[in-house]
């Protein structure tokens, strides 16, 4: 009824939240990557028609530009295609889509032979069937079952994941219900006591999401998320693989609070929905996207390690890493720099839309941020 006359985008808050918290739990820096995506202050996503690339592939779209990042296709019905096949061609009424400074400043390089370094490349080897995980979830709120229902799609089978709340399990556990990868463990405990949390031998688990108790108010809820998280960042300085870590903070503010943790993931519920509405704001046709990318099927944002794409300790342009991405089907849109992976000034390490022809030496631990399926 609402929308019968506007054009109406309806927003799922806590799946949104949920399916982030869950992508970002397995991958360290991936929240960093969704702000900087979202956020008003950097490089943004458009929707840009560039009629020179209609009958191109999008694997020639990939490197015709300098100072954007090519992500995938928006056909003319209005359908979004987001790192589609290298073979896809552009047809008339289809638009780019793209990161960019500004929607001005997509144009094309002008380049009949982008300068990838192919000397510099490495094949794609095989990928490893994945080890089942262990996850720690500390904390229950509205969220929980949709983080653990999110986790069952990516984790290997005979996983596990233990929630250690003050709630009742019986109705925690009907949430749950009919879980294909993991096993599921209730334990009852305050997640502030760092007593218990010795006792849970956290240094065993992969992967410790600490949820905010929406019980409280907010501030309070925030107190006792960071004294969790120091915590945990405590336990892990005295691991030498330590576990990664995802907190849900309830107010900004409280984020630079947390930053002295060390923890360099954190899922801001109110700010990323605040960021995302007002993208929509501007361009509901980023709506289909974000469906695309908060969605297990299909394609998502990864970070994997870059010695799998390029040579390490090597001046290699981003043109190099675009074009080792494109030969496996992926489509790099930026990369993250180990040396800087504690540093909230330089966003934690993460550079989203590089420009292509700026050398970097990469080392080991540095990662890649790709547009693939898995």
């Amino acid at each position: 009824m609402i929308g019968r006359q506007d054009h109406l985008s309806a927003i799922q808050t806590g799946d949104i939240i949920a399916r982030v918290t869950a992508q970002t739990s397995r991958q360290s820096g991936l929240s960093v990557v969704y702000t900087e995506l979202l956020d008003f202050g950097g490089d943004e996503i458009y929707f840009h028609e560039e009629p020179a690339l209609s009958g191109k592939t999008f694997g020639d779209a990939l490197l015709a530009y300098e100072d954007s990042t090519v992500l995938g296709i928006q056909q003319a019905d209005g359908a979004t295609l987001l790192n589609p096949p290298a073979e896809s061609r552009f047809a008339p009424g289809d638009k780019l889509i793209a990161i960019s400074a500004d929607d001005d400043t997509i144009r094309l390089s002008g380049l009949n032979m982008p300068p990838a370094q192919a000397g510099l490349m490495r094949s794609a080897a095989k990928q490893a069937a994945l080890p089942p995980e262990k996850t720690l979830l500390l904390g229950w709120n509205a969220s929980a079952p949709i983080i653990i229902r999110e986790l069952d799609q990516y984790v290997a089978k005979d996983s596990l994941v233990t929630v250690v709340a003050s709630q009742n399990f019986e109705s925690q556990a009907r949430a749950c219900e009919k879980l294909q990868n993991q096993k599921l463990h209730f334990r009852a405990g305050d997640t502030t006591d760092r007593v218990l949390l010795d006792a849970l031998g956290i240094t065993e688990y992969d992967h410790v999401i600490a949820l905010a108790d929406t019980s409280l108010d907010t501030q309070t809820a925030d107190a006792r998320t960071l004294i969790t998280l120091l915590h945990l960042r405590n336990i892990a300085g005295m691991d030498e693989t330590p576990f990664s870590i995802v907190s849900e903070m309830l107010d900004l503010r409280n984020r630079e609070l947390a930053a002295v943790t060390n923890v360099d993931d954190f899922i801001v519920s109110d700010h990323l929905i605040s960021l995302m509405t007002s993208q929509l704001s501007e361009n509901a046709d980023l709506h289909g996207l974000f469906s695309d990318l908060f969605d297990p099927q299909g394609c998502e944002i990864y970070l994997k390690a870059v010695s799998d794409y390029v040579e390490l300790g090597q001046p290699v342009n981003f043109y190099t890493v675009v074009e080792s991405a494109r030969r496996r089907h992926e489509t790099a849109i930026g990369y993250r720099l180990g040396t800087e992976s504690r540093n909230l000034s330089a966003h934690f390490g993460i550079h989203i839309n590089p420009k292509k022809s700026a050398e970097v030496r990469f080392a080991e631990g540095d990662k890649v941020i790709v547009l693939a399926e898995e």
